[in-house]
């Protein structure tokens, strides 16, 4: 099994493109720019597209029981009504650390959402992950991290792997009945010079694709932890992969031009577009966030 090459769908020029997931219910993938404060969705069926202003940087949207969104900004979790464009508060998150800001996640069969938290500057190590289950956000007791990035979920829903990307560590651990985490455990680490692991996301034979920060590209590692494949792509920071599409079957794929410099974007540019290719393996649909 091999990937096809990766194409450019949207010529965005994303500041920070992040947080791919194809919501079925609407047939078309959603995606963020975290620091243009975006929300984009994207029908490749039809070629359509649609954005969205938000009022605060947005780590990423999940599609909620209830209808609309559920979207990660800077300051803790709201809910967004795409019809309206509205966002509405959920729940504060970290309220005592203003430097803080939402950054990724991934919903599990239960309902349950999962994300983290890091230093917007970049440099301090307050970044955490939490759970938000039954209405409330609760620690995971994971932190420590300048940027987390993920979680992914394994689908048997029972794994959850967790990114330290300054580390370039992927760690994993087993999620408890209760909701609660085991113990962590190593998964994979990115080699120095092969950029910083990104977004993960988990395909349905349980392997996980990882975003290539300064990388110039994403790969896709087995259960165990083996390099399975590497996609190359046209430019150096590629940040998450989702499957979605007919069948699951195609990766879309966020890049960023963030503090890339004018002479640096010349050489590649097509950074900061959404790509998409053929993943020749079929994907994982996102569950409702219930709450």
């Amino acid at each position: 099994m091999s990937a096809s090459e990766p194409k450019a769908v949207w010529k965005l020029e994303a500041e920070l493109g992040e947080g791919p997931v194809w919501v079925e219910r609407d047939s078309a993938l959603w995606f963020v720019d975290i620091k243009k404060q975006l929300v984009h969705r994207y029908d490749p069926a039809i070629d359509e597209r649609g954005s969205w202003k938000a009022p605060e940087q947005v780590g990423f949207v999940f599609p909620a029981e209830r209808g609309g969104f559920v979207a990660g900004l800077q300051s803790g979790l709201f809910h967004f009504d795409e019809r309206t464009g509205a966002f509405d508060l959920i729940a504060k998150v970290e309220a005592d650390k203003p430097d803080n800001r939402l950054n990724d996640g991934v919903v599990d069969s239960e309902g349950r959402l999962w994300f983290g938290t890091m230093d917007n500057k970049e440099k301090e190590k307050t970044g955490a992950f939490y759970c938000f289950a039954n209405g409330e956000v609760r620690p995971t007791g994971v932190g420590g991290m300048v940027v987390t990035n993920g979680p992914a979920i394994s689908p048997d829903g029972k794994t959850l792997y967790l990114v330290d990307t300054f580390r370039r560590r992927i760690e994993k651990a087993e999620i408890g009945a209760d909701g609660g985490l085991g113990e962590r455990r190593p998964f994979v680490t990115i080699e120095q010079g092969a950029g910083f692991p990104d977004g993960p996301t988990v395909d349905s034979t349980g392997a996980v694709w990882i975003g290539l920060y300064g990388g110039w590209g994403a790969r896709r590692y087995s259960v165990s932890g083996e390099l399975i494949e590497e996609v190359r792509f046209p430019v150096a920071n590629v940040t998450k992969l989702a499957l979605g599409g007919s069948g699951l079957r195609t990766a879309f794929a966020t890049s960023a031009r963030q503090l890339l410099k004018p002479e640096q974007i010349a050489k590649q540019p097509q950074i900061g577009d959404l790509f998409a290719f053929a993943a020749g393996v079929v994907g994982v649909a996102c569950p409702l966030v219930r709450y």
